[in-house]
């Protein structure tokens, strides 16, 4: 940690005396052409793009979907004590402040990559044996805890909970990357790298702002969410009971689920849509009214049958009333298939909710017991994680919870 400080303070110095870390990217393309070097592409409006890191909520959450998404997850290390820890937030909520505005953090060694935020997040995670292995289970939020099992449940050991995640979102693969680089390198001596889950939708640009993403199925998913900026979406995600540092903070539930597309593709359209209950063209419900019309359970057809059919993912899926809502949020995987697969592709599922008891658990119950999808999607990791509020100008993450 000593090196790590006065590495740090070396380059706070160096900063300085080159007019302050404070003039981001702009700074570092005019030091770069003041020495002779060629200056750096400048990025289009897309690559531009900032999302603010501080406020009263985490930015990650109910932020615009981005293009690619990493989940990290890390162990603490042995040893670890709550100054530790408190040291770890200080670092890695000045590097976070600074590459979501686009400019490097102050021991960035590939600066030029920072220069590009393109809606960059940097969202931070806390897993159950956080607060376990540092003495603050009374502090810990009411809901965070492993899920009950699931009959669906396969896992395979590789996605375990763990203690910390980090959650980094761009709209440029190269800016995720970079951005997890950093972070990790930065903290070595507190944490170890437990896995890496990297998930897409469409690219920006490639169709209409606000389409709702398909997955590999080539249905859509996440229709249903609350409005953004609306009340029920405030009533859905933040917290307002438990640990008052808590508050304004947020549940993620993290899934992921294998396709079985070799078996799925089998199916015709047809009987793809009675899957699911949605029409694969625009993702309307069954009983038509385009993709946002409620979906009516009730409905019968010409023939005396049920629209959307007894088993259909959506009637398991849909709501009971508010307290059931979420904020759903599916990102594809296309990982490298092992030797004698065709494929490993998936979805890695985020629910955001306050409450994971009241909001989740009731609604995969439903699931596992009479999902149609069940045939052709297996959970194969999960995990919960707490997401503390956000970080106020001057501040650092989990203050509230670390102070």
């Amino acid at each position: 940690m000593t090196g790590t400080v006065s590495r740090r303070r070396m380059l706070a110095v160096g900063a300085a005396l080159l007019g302050g870390a404070a003039a981001g990217a702009v700074a570092v393309t005019a030091a770069d052409a003041a020495g002779g070097a060629a200056p750096q592409p400048q990025p289009t409006p897309f690559g531009a793009d900032v999302v603010p890191f501080h406020g009263a909520h985490q930015a990650g959450v109910d932020t615009p979907q981005q293009a690619h998404t990493w989940f990290v997850g890390l162990d603490l290390r042995p040893g670890q004590t709550v100054a530790d820890v408190r040291r770890l937030m200080a670092l890695w909520t000045d590097d976070a402040a600074r590459l979501t505005a686009g400019a490097p953090a102050l021991a960035d060694l590939e600066r030029e990559l920072a220069l590009t935020p393109s809606r960059l997040t940097i969202t931070l995670g806390l897993g159950s044996g956080f607060f376990a292995g540092l003495g603050l289970e009374a502090q810990r939020p009411p809901s965070l805890a492993p899920l009950p099992s699931f009959a669906v449940d396969r896992f395979d050991g590789a996605w375990p909970a763990t203690d910390l995640l980090l959650q980094v979102g761009s709209d440029d693969v190269m800016t995720v990357s970079h951005a997890v680089r950093v972070l990790t390198r930065e903290a070595r001596s507190f944490v170890s790298p437990v896995w890496v889950q990297r998930g897409f939708v469409r690219s920006r640009g490639a169709v209409a702002e606000g389409t709702t993403p398909r997955n590999l199925m080539g249905q859509v998913d996440g229709t249903s969410n609350p409005a953004p900026g609306s009340a029920e979406l405030d009533r859905t995600v933040w917290a307002t009971e438990g640990p008052e540092w808590w508050h304004g903070g947020t549940m993620l539930v993290l899934r992921r689920i294998r396709m079985e597309l070799d078996t799925w593709e089998r199916l015709g359209r047809t009987d793809r849509e009675m899957a699911v209950g949605r029409r694969l063209p625009d993702g309307s419900p069954l009983g038509g009214g385009g993709e946002r019309a409620a979906v009516d359970l009730q409905a019968v057809g010409p023939d005396g049958l049920l629209v959307v059919p007894e088993l259909a993912h959506v009637r398991q899926a849909k709501a009971r009333d508010e307290s059931e809502r979420m904020l759903r949020r599916g990102y594809t995987y296309d990982d490298s298939p092992g030797t004698g697969s065709v494929s490993d592709v998936g979805l890695l599922f985020a629910a955001y909710v306050a409450d994971v008891d009241r909001q989740f658990v009731p609604v995969q119950r439903r699931l596992e017991q009479a999902d149609l999808l069940n045939k052709w999607t297996t959970p194969v990791g999960s995990a919960v994680y707490a997401l503390p509020p956000g970080v106020r100008e001057g501040g650092t993450w989990c203050d509230g919870l670390l102070a």
